[in-house]
């Protein structure tokens, strides 16, 4: 119990078993209104609770020894009373046990009955326990003591009895119990208000089936008042809720009016079966076996198994003819199943090609155009219809000046919609020739027919630096850019042995040298300021304390425009 003090104007937070609550000090001649389940507190200064008490306050428990002092400033160390009461929800009610002990004289009543009777002065500190059944609802607890003589101090509790032979009343059913669905998400929350029980344990909830009975294991368990449900199938169906409370004694309420939700349909149909793709004289017949529950198919299609599939048609048959497929080419479908809330089932795959021997025309107008970063090849857009994709190939000039062929390897696969290649090598002055071959959608390659390629060459143009790198560095550097060879340049390096710091270095054109970056403790380093369609060269050299350098570590990076 909290003592009494001088009021102020002072708030003060009491904690229960309720929760946290406010109560605000207040001069005794003021009325004072205490949150429910703290207690107001009276103070009188006799024995009789006559008159208007010396002091009015708010107490969260009642556990209060004064020994021989007055309880309070005005009241005398004897012959003074206080005055306790409480009223509160218990919910279904059950069995309590009160247990009062004090010195001198205590008195409890409930809802103005008398249950504890220990009212004389007394030498020692008195006990008693008594068991009684709380009805269900709000009630009112009142609590007397009075110290006549000698030493004073007073305690009380009321708590539910929890055993399972004893406490044989079920908790309340939760009141307030309503279900919202979230079709976004596919989730159903539930909420309902918390039971007043003094010995709730928690609550339970149930799901069934539209149709079906409530199990007997709950779907959840919860303390909270609130249970978001995600696992709810999406099918389009309805299920029921409902809560129940259960006390620590494993009494169970009743369960709350069923709460319906109808879920969203997210269940697609099965996937068709039995795929066929047949070549008639209007176009290619994709056919299939009905599926139960389909509204409608579609058909997709594509110029490769793994390709980007379009929709070819939809249709409410179990046949579709592709009037568009391209006579001489290889065309790839997907079959799909709708039901009538728009869910696709995954697809049936099926392929269907005519016979085609013809390569396409050759690649031309190509120009090669030496740049910072190696080289940039442009040509004509091809106009074969079944054009699939362009080869580019790049090599060197080998031979004599009577017979010089162009040796190439393959250097990247490009869409059909590019016209130009940024090819990146070390521009150092080298001879280089380039071509782009033509591939149709049934792998027909012209160079690999022909053999005839339109070849281009050029030089390269020569940006190595004019100072060499000397030997032996300790360091052993690498510049790497981006996948797509842009800025910036990342340079990193070995760790190394007796070094105190690093020098980073740029070659720089204009000036004919190495030009200093940066200085730094660390191993790498970032330079933002590198530019584009250009190679760089760089240095990076240990520093030692004896500020003398170490013969500096090379490369360079290619970056594109």
């Amino acid at each position: 119990m909290n003592p009494a003090r001088r009021t102020t104007a002072t708030a003060l937070v009491l904690t229960t078993a309720a929760g946290a609550l406010c109560a605000a000090a207040v001069p005794a001649s003021a009325a004072v209104s205490c949150a429910s389940p703290v207690y107001k507190r009276q103070f009188y200064a006799n024995t009789t609770f006559s008159g208007t008490p010396k002091k009015t306050d708010c107490d969260s428990a009642i556990d209060q020894n004064w020994g021989t002092g007055a309880p309070a400033s005005g009241l005398p160390s004897n012959y003074f009373a206080v005055r306790w009461t409480v009223t509160r929800d218990f919910g279904s009610g059950g069995p309590f046990a009160l247990a009062a002990s004090a010195q001198d004289g205590i008195r409890v009543h409930l809802d103005g009955v008398r249950k504890i009777d220990l009212w004389k002065n007394v030498s020692s500190t008195v006990h008693k326990t008594v068991n009684v059944t709380v009805p269900s609802g709000k009630h009112t607890l009142r609590v007397d003591f009075v110290n006549w003589t000698g030493t004073a101090n007073v305690a009380f509790t009321y708590k539910p009895r929890t055993t399972a032979d004893v406490d044989k009343v079920a908790p309340l059913t939760p009141a307030g119990a309503s279900a919202a669905y979230d079709p976004a998400t596919g989730r159903a929350r539930l909420t309902w208000s918390k039971n007043k029980e003094m010995d709730l344990g928690g609550y339970r909830v149930y799901r069934r089936l539209k149709g079906t009975s409530f199990g007997g294991t709950p779907l959840a368990t919860t303390t909270s008042t609130s249970y978001t449900d995600a696992t709810l199938p999406v099918t389009g169906q309805t299920y029921y809720y409902e809560v129940r409370a259960y006390d620590k004694a494993g009494n169970t309420s009743a369960g709350t009016a069923d709460q319906p939700v109808t879920t969203a349909d997210r269940t697609p149909p099965a996937a068709p079966t039995g795929p066929t793709a047949d070549s008639e004289t209007d176009g290619l017949r994709i056919g299939w076996n009905p599926v139960a529950d389909a509204a409608s198919y579609r058909v997709y299609r594509a110029t490769s198994a793994d390709g980007a599939y379009t929709l070819a048609g939809s249709t409410g048959q179990t046949s579709y003819l592709d009037t568009s497929a391209v006579e001489g080419a290889t065309s790839y479908y997907r079959v799909t199943a709708l039901d009538a809330a728009g869910n696709e089932s995954a697809p049936a795959a099926v392929s269907a090609r005519r016979i085609d021997l013809t390569p396409p025309s050759a690649v031309t107008g190509l120009t090669l155009t030496p740049t910072g970063y190696g080289f940039h090849l442009a040509w004509d857009a091809n106009t074969t219809p079944d054009l699939a994709r362009y080869v580019v190939y790049a090599g060197e000039i080998v031979g004599d000046d009577e017979e010089r062929v162009c040796s190439a390897h393959q250097v990247e696969w490009l869409f059909t919609d590019t016209t130009s290649y940024d090819y990146a090598t070390l521009p150092d002055g080298e001879e280089r020739c380039m071509f782009v071959d033509a591939v149709d959608d049934d792998w027909n390659s012209h160079y690999q027919w022909t053999r005839a390629p339109e070849v281009v060459t050029a030089t390269e143009l020569d940006t190595t630096p004019g100072v060499a790198t000397p030997e032996g560095s300790p360091v052993e550097l690498a510049a790497t850019t981006a996948a797509q060879r842009t800025a910036p340049v990342t340079l990193s390096w070995n760790t190394v042995a007796d070094a105190t710091g690093y020098q980073v270095y740029r070659w720089d054109p204009a000036t004919g040298a190495y030009e200093k970056l940066a200085a730094t403790e660390q191993q790498t380093y970032v330079d933002t300021t590198a530019g584009a369609d250009t190679t760089r060269y760089y240095w990076v050299t240990a520093r030692y304390a004896d500020g003398t350098e170490s013969a500096p570590g090379a490369d360079y990076a290619i970056l594109f425009p």
